[in-house]
């Protein structure tokens, strides 16, 4: 239980690598702010986690919205008191290619994706700066470190939460926060579930230890970055990628 009195916010929590992630934190001791903007799936996630015998809260936040993000980090504090980490989770994906992009989907993914990081670690970051200690984890992609045709507003936004990591990092080290980033590859969930065969197969073929991830695989990752075992580490990037991007 070495996560035991800490508490965990994960964006984007309510299914997939997200869900993943607070089930792991959880399992380690931690209580769990969830946020999401799917009511339903969030209070199901909330209760697989009370389940475990953690304390949970599922918010409604759309991480877009500067204000929503701020009430629910106060929301949280009213709640469950304090704020001990944080996970970057929420994301989307809205492919095209770069000469058929519209400005909207442009727009949509750079704003959940990196807008949406930017929104809630500074808010998180006011409280750690008080507690003087912190552990921030933003999900990337290795597409923002190799790029991916097709994916130039996800690449763009990923790309960025690297660059935000490493900037907030140098920024906040000084009180005890760390601030690293996880880059998975090709990850099996709902997104990947929905590849025809033949694409998945050309995937798997591209990686050398031939097999797409899973979520628990970056879960492991985050908790070792919120551990004791990474007090030292921090502006770091750890790829999880089964050796696509070597």
């Amino acid at each position: 239980m070495q996560l035991a009195n800490q508490v965990a916010v994960v964006t984007g929590g309510a299914r997939g690598i997200g869900r993943e992630i607070a089930l792991r934190l959880a399992r380690e001791g931690a209580d769990v702010a969830l946020f999401d903007v799917q009511p339903p799936l969030l209070e199901q996630a909330a209760a697989e986690l009370r389940a475990l015998g953690r304390r949970a809260e599922g918010i409604v936040v759309d991480v877009t919205d500067g204000t929503q993000v701020d009430d629910g980090m106060a929301k949280v504090l009213d709640k469950l008191g304090r704020i001990d980490i944080l996970i970057n989770n929420a994301g989307v994906t809205k492919d095209g290619l770069l000469i058929r992009m519209d400005d909207a989907q442009w727009d949509r993914v750079l704003n959940i994706n990196l807008r949406g990081t930017f929104l809630c670690t500074r808010a998180a970051a006011r409280q750690m700066l008080k507690q003087r200690r912190g552990r921030i984890v933003s999900i990337a992609s290795i597409v923002g470190l190799i790029g991916n045709p097709g994916q130039a507003n996800y690449a763009a936004s990923k790309a960025g939460i690297i660059g935000f990591t490493k900037a907030v990092a140098k920024e906040l080290a000084g009180r005890g926060i760390t601030c690293n980033a996880i880059a998975p590859g090709f990850i099996q969930t709902e997104m990947t579930d929905a590849l025809p065969e033949q694409a998945r197969q050309r995937l798997m073929d591209a990686i050398p230890m031939g097999a797409l991830g899973e979520p628990k695989d970056v879960a492991e990752a985050a908790l070792f970055l919120v551990s004791d075992a990474a007090r030292y580490i921090t502006g770091h990037v750890l790829v999880v990628d089964g050796g696509l991007a070597m």
